[in-house]
């Protein structure tokens, strides 16, 4: 998996909008034994456009004013001394355009002039995130440039295990072959279970495949090892109303509440705790009648 920095900003921003996905989001599928679960979790539609084709079509959405802004800085990497940073600025342009496979693949240009761990496994984090955020014919490109990006940063540096937690992610999301990525992380667990980033992969992949008992025994513990990541207080409500515990569901919503300052996050939250209270309230009176 990304990060966990990055995977916080995906679980929430501060928004109620992302509040409302995660508590909602989750596609229900049969319950199987883990890994036959997992197994399942990959695309295989080839029909998307390349990575140059990707770049080419999202600059015929740019202004005026943008298109001569990108133009003159990618004239500018001809005879810069700075190619590097050239690349980053052009990153930073699409970032803010919210074009996150675009950004990826100015980045990817920059780990290509500079060939270092850090700007290869910022590449393939970029791609990687890039799936979440692209059309589903485009996503094996994306993967596959992931993958590519997170092999090279392991050639760089063998031991870097964010890297391998990355990469394994990406052959259980997006290859024919989750399998191996499976047993990277199988691999990864007998050293360093304590992971979180290895944790929240094992939990969200759970997760995704209605695998409520184990999401919760995974995100359990990721509370054991860093208490302050509380999104996963979320997800464990996310897990409970799926099973229909909501009254776990209810205190992992309130373990929450209590732990965030925003008071437009606190107010939803207990907006929905309330509709849970109420849910739990007409049950029971219909089992008294």
């Amino acid at each position: 998996m990304v990060t966990v920095k990055t995977k916080q900003l995906i679980v929430i921003a501060g928004t109620i909008v992302i509040i409302v996905l995660l508590l909602f989001a989750t596609t229900r599928l049969p319950k199987k034994d883990e890994e036959a679960a997992l197994s399942r979790h990959t695309t295989t539609d080839n029909t998307g456009v390349g990575i140059n084709a990707l770049v080419t079509n999202a600059k015929k959405g740019l202004t005026t004013e943008q298109r001569q802004k990108t133009d003159q800085l990618e004239k500018a990497i001809e005879t810069s001394s700075d190619k590097n940073g050239i690349y980053k600025n052009l990153v930073a342009i699409w970032d803010s355009l919210r074009q996150s496979a675009v950004a990826a693949y100015f980045m990817e240009q920059a780990a290509v002039v500079s060939s270092t761990e850090k700007n290869w496994e910022e590449a393939g984090k970029r791609y990687y995130v890039s799936t979440q955020f692209s059309g589903e014919s485009d996503r094996p490109m994306l993967y596959e440039k992931a993958i590519d990006c997170f092999e090279k940063t392991l050639k760089i540096n063998p031991s870097n295990v964010e890297a391998k937690i990355n990469l394994a992610a990406c052959y259980v999301e997006g290859t024919s072959d989750p399998m191996k990525g499976i047993t990277m992380l199988r691999e990864i667990e007998k050293t360093d279970s304590n992971n979180v980033n290895l944790q929240l992969s094992f939990a969200f992949f759970s997760e995704k495949s209605g695998q409520w008992d184990k999401a919760i025994a995974r995100f359990n513990k990721i509370l054991k090892i860093q208490p302050d990541f509380i999104e996963a207080y979320l997800h464990l409500a996310d897990a409970y109303e799926r099973k229909g515990d909501k009254e776990a569901a209810i205190e992992s919503l309130t373990r929450y509440m209590n732990q965030v300052d925003d008071i437009t996050i606190k107010t939803e939250v207990q907006n929905y705790i309330n509709q849970l209270s109420t849910q739990d309230n007409m049950r029971g009176e219909t089992k008294k009648q």
